[in-house]
Order: C-alpha cells, then structure tokens, then sequence
C-alpha cells in the first residue's frame, strides 16, 4: 500500500494547506474530522497523523478532543491546537498564554532533533503564530525542541515515541522553513514513499473506473471548464466509446468557447460529444432579471430541464453520469463543527437532476485539488488554453452583466472580455493572475468621441492573484498595459466609452461583482 498521510480537522483555516503541502511532497494526504474513532484510524492504516489547528481552546467545554489510543496508531505532529491537545490528552498543561502571538515570530532550534533535520543547534527562522494558549508543563517523556520568546515552549518531541508538535504553523507560506519541516516529518519520522504522482493516480483511476462501469454507457455534462473537461478526458481514457458528452451552449459563454470546446473534444480527443443550443431558452427565462440570485436560480433549473431533455436524446441507455465534483467539495461536507455542508450550486456540477434520473455517480476528481486537476489534464493531453484557463462561473457572464441580461449586453461584454484576455496573454501576465475579466456596469457615462458627444457603457476591469480563491488582492498591473487594454475596449467595442479597474481586495470584496 502506497503510504499516506491522516490529517484531522479541528477547524483551522489553514487545514487544507497542510494537506496540500503534504502532496506536494509526493505523499498522499486526506482531511477527516476528529469524530473519527482510534478503531476506523487504526483500519485507515496512516503512514503518519497529522493534527490541524483550530480556534477552540483544548481546555473549554465541548472543545473537539482525541482519543490518546490514536497517539500509537502511527508518528503524530500536532500543529498548534493540535500541539496542545496532544499535550492535554497526555497529562501535560496548557492554559492562556500572558502574550497571545499573532503573525510573525522568531523560532529558536534546539538541534539534534529529526523533526528539524538540516538545522544547526541554535539557527533561528522566521515562523508563523496564531495561538492565545500555550503550554505551561509537558507530560511525561516529552522535550522541548524549540521556543520563541513569547513560547518558551514552541516545538515538542516524545523522547521515546515519534510524536511531535509545534506551536506555529509550518503550512504556511510565511513559516520560512515550513516545507523543510514538514518533510522532515514525512520522511524521516514516518519513512513515507513519495509514490503521489499524476501518472500513478491517472492509472489507478483508470482501472477503477473500468471496473466500476463494466461495458454500461456513461454520460458527462461538459461545462467548458477544467474540472468537467478533466473529468470527462480521465473517463473517456478508461472506456473510450461508452462515454457520450453533452455540451449546453447556454447563450452565456465566452466568446468562441462553443469552437474551443467542439474543437478540443471532437477533433483533438475523439470524445463522442453532443451540442445542445439552448441560448434562447436561457435568454428568454433571463428576460428582465437583475437580481443576481434571481439569475443564478433561474440558470441552475434552466440547464437541469436542458440537461435531461438532452440526456434522455443522447444517453442511450447510460447508467452512470460523470461530475466533476473536487477535493474541497468533499471537504466542505464533513464539518468538523458539525455544521451544514455547503451546497454545491445545481449549474456546476448538475447535482439537482429530478429523481426519476436513476444515475450512478462517478467523480474521478474527488480526491484531488484544482492545482491537481490541472496537473492530471496536462498528463492526459489537455491543451494548455484549458487546462490553465482562469476560473469561470457556472451561470457565465449573466453575473458579469450587472442588471438585466440582453443580447445587445452579452455582445458587448463579451467582446471587451476577450479584448482583456488577448491583452493580458499577449503581456505574458495571464498566468501570473488567478482570475481576469471584464463586468458590464448598469450605468453609462458621458464621453466625447470624434466631435461628438456619446451617453454610452461603462466596463470595469478585475484582476487578482490568489492561491486557492479564498481571499486574493489585486493584481497591479503595469500602467502601459491598462492603458493598451482600455484604448482598445474603447476603441473596437462600439458602445463603450469608458473603462474602469477594480482595485479592491477579498476580503471585504468578493472577487466576482455579484
């Protein structure tokens, strides 16, 4: 069995980072709440535990806890909360810290310590802290390996057992050593095989899904964008001709997506793809909205009735439907709060189809993050202009057209669009930026061109450079660039005569207008 990395979720924000550093590393990783018992731990078989941070105090009423059976199931690095709950399940004492650190500190090293293998004795590094507790006393058997000033206590090891625990977060980008460290815990501590490629899950994928399906037919709702069209390509490579896909042109796209798409799956990858014009059907449902919940609502039962009519054309006896359903979905579904599960929206993923649908499930893409989906389109032969494509929405650009939906808007957004992305590509900047595009505004503006004097569209232009879309800044581009971008949106979009540049970061904003 190919090694692989538990890591519980008591509630930090930075969890999912430990998972992703973890394969970058090579190394298989999965995030699952601390509801789970040390028996169903014991039957996962973990190469190594990793325990997350979390905003609780160990020491409150109702605070998530671990069973100390755990501690001998496989090597343990507890990271903050997970730091001192190790040490609170083990008899030690934690208790409020007389200064809470917050952001930047200098970690001090001990040496000698397999956990900081490559450290000299004494080196220091710059760390990231996010704590208000600390611990007072370690339990029995327990060491001191690090301290900062205000933690005398910042990294700990078991003298005899491979337990381990460090007060600031090594996940994070500003831990200057993070990586090191975490590597450290994965190959010298858990002796863990760097086995997690793309090719080795493409393959173990592949059979999987030959297995599963057999010689039934399958069938995928393609959206133009990299997940569905990674999901669909991993398919098609394991069953071929049993796989039918069904592209709905809702009117909403980008311009000359349809081509792009027709283009890559038909013609590059051979896949049996099935177009479905629905762009009047949508428009017509759109007529006179503004409300952008309206919209979306109305676009997701839209393409749902669309998607069936198509399927019940185009599936031929098809058993199972394929979604491009990703790691932090599956994530997002097992609180460790035990709160709601976030709803994926019915125009990404078609998870509304009416019950009569009897499909089974397949989403090759479950355990893996979107830097990994990419990396797996890239192995199966994608082209670059889909695999590295910024994020688009689901309900496409009737969120971007802010008030109602028309044609007459659509066209003009959609040419300004494609004006900004030729210009970013064209600067070598679009893959420095996490997501661009262009909103039509619902207000004009005076200008003067020629000898007149126009009343027409304003267009504003987004920008950001993020990790994984939760927060992001704006991107700063050069002056000579966004002054190339607007003259020509000015000057070839007719009905446009002024541009704007959203300089506003998330939070407070969020990165799409509505």
């Amino acid at each position: 069995m190919s090694s692989r990395i538990l890591i519980i979720d008591y509630g930090s924000q930075y969890t999912q980072l430990i998972a992703r550093r973890v394969r970058e590393a090579r190394v298989y990783s999965e995030i699952h709440p601390p509801t789970r018992t040390a028996q169903w731990i014991r039957d996962w078989s973990p190469t190594g535990i990793i325990l997350s941070g979390g905003p609780n105090s160990v020491y409150d009423a109702g605070a998530p806890t671990l069973d100390p059976a755990v501690l001998d199931i496989a090597p343990v690095l507890g990271v903050c909360y997970g730091m001192n709950l190790m040490v609170h399940v083990s008899g030690g004492d934690v208790t409020h810290a007389p200064e809470r650190e917050y952001g930047r500190a200098e970690v001090t090293v001990a040496g000698g310590d397999p956990l900081f293998d490559g450290f000299d004795a004494g080196e220091r590094f710059t760390a990231w802290m996010s704590h208000g507790d600390q611990v007072r006393a370690l339990p029995a058997g327990f060491v001191p390996i690090a301290r900062t000033t205000n933690a005398p206590i910042a990294a700990y090891r078991h003298q005899t057992r491979p337990l381990f625990g460090v007060q600031f977060h090594p996940e994070v980008a500003h831990t200057t050593r993070g990586t090191d460290i975490i590597a450290n815990f994965l190959f010298r501590v858990c002796r863990a095989d760097a086995t997690w490629t793309s090719g080795a899950f493409i393959e173990e994928e592949v059979a999987k899904i030959r297995a599963l399906v057999g010689d039934k037919r399958v069938i995928c709702g393609l959206s133009g964008g990299v997940d569905s069209a990674v999901a669909a390509t991993l398919v098609h490579r394991a069953i071929g001709d049993q796989l039918t896909c069904v592209f709905v042109d809702t009117g909403l796209l980008r311009l000359h997506e349809r081509e792009q798409v027709e283009r890559t799956f038909r013609a590059h990858l051979g896949i049996d793809l099935v177009t479905v014009d629905a762009s009047r059907r949508f428009l017509d449902a759109l007529a006179g909205v503004e409300d952008p919940e309206q919209k979306r609502k109305i676009i997701g039962h839209t393409f749902i009735d669309v998607f069936e009519d198509a399927t019940e054309a185009s599936a031929r006896g098809a058993e199972f439907l394929v979604q491009g359903t990703l790691y932090p979905d599956v994530i997002e579904s097992a609180s460790p709060t035990g709160g709601p599960s976030v709803t994926i929206k019915t125009h990404h993923n078609v998870g509304g189809l009416k019950p009569e649908m009897k499909f089974k499930l397949i989403e090759p893409l479950r355990e893996l993050f979107k830097d990994e989906v990419r990396n797996v389109g890239r192995e199966l032969g994608l082209p670059e202009e889909m695999v590295g494509r910024h994020p688009f929405p689901g309900p496409g650009l009737a969120i971007r057209v802010l008030g109602a939906v028309t044609e007459d808007a659509l066209a003009v957004l959609r040419r300004a669009d494609a004006i900004y992305l030729e210009e970013i590509r064209a600067a070598g900047l679009y893959d420095e930026i996490w997501q661009a595009f262009a909103v039509l505004l619902p207000i004009r503006s005076v200008g003067v061109m020629g000898d007149f004097r126009t009343y027409e569209n304003v267009v504003a232009l987004r920008a950001v450079t993020s990790t994984d879309g939760m927060t992001a800044d704006w991107f700063p581009f050069p002056h000579e660039a966004l002054g190339r971008i607007s003259n020509r949106i000015i000057n070839e979009v007719r009905g446009v005569n002024r541009v704007a540049y959203d300089v506003s970061s998330k939070p407070p904003a969020t990165i799409e207008w509505e």
